[in-house]
């Protein structure tokens, strides 16, 4: 079984901000982390998914683990409703991030997700070591 972590982080939102994954695979251990000068936490929390799933190919069985619920219940719910309103929140809004939406959800559907929150900041191994990757792509931003 595959288990990915992912987490973001950002200095000042917006701000410069990074993306950390933890893949666990068959005893072994890949990290990916990156990051951009301006951006929010919520696009890094975004992107540190589609980097995961990036690395996998379609139909590949994985637990990717998040600790925001915004990327949680965003692609396992909203996104159904945000795509059949034409991309529009409940108040008629434009969605946020709909390119990076766009992108987990054609990426998530095309592989065998498993989606896992996990709180943050509390000892878990895998999302604490998602958070430090995630600062060290902020870090390389800059």
């Amino acid at each position: 079984m595959i288990e990915i972590y992912t987490d973001g982080a950002c200095s000042g939102n917006p701000g410069p901000g990074g993306w950390g994954v933890l893949i666990q695979e068959n005893g072994q251990e890949r990290k990916l982390s990156g990051g951009e000068r301006a951006t929010t936490n919520n696009r890094m929390e975004l992107m540190g998914a589609i980097e995961a799933l990036k690395a996998f190919p379609e139909g590949t069985p994985l637990t990717l683990h998040t600790d925001s619920t915004y990327v949680k219940n965003g692609v396992t719910s909203w996104v159904h409703s945000w795509k059949r309103n034409g991309w529009k929140t409940a108040s008629k809004k434009p969605v946020k991030n709909q390119d990076l939406w766009e992108m987990l959800d054609a990426l998530a559907s095309s592989r065998q997700v498993t989606w896992k929150w996990v709180k943050g900041h509390a000892g878990h191994p895998g999302n604490e070591e998602a958070d430090r990757l995630a600062r060290e792509g902020l870090e390389a931003a800059l």
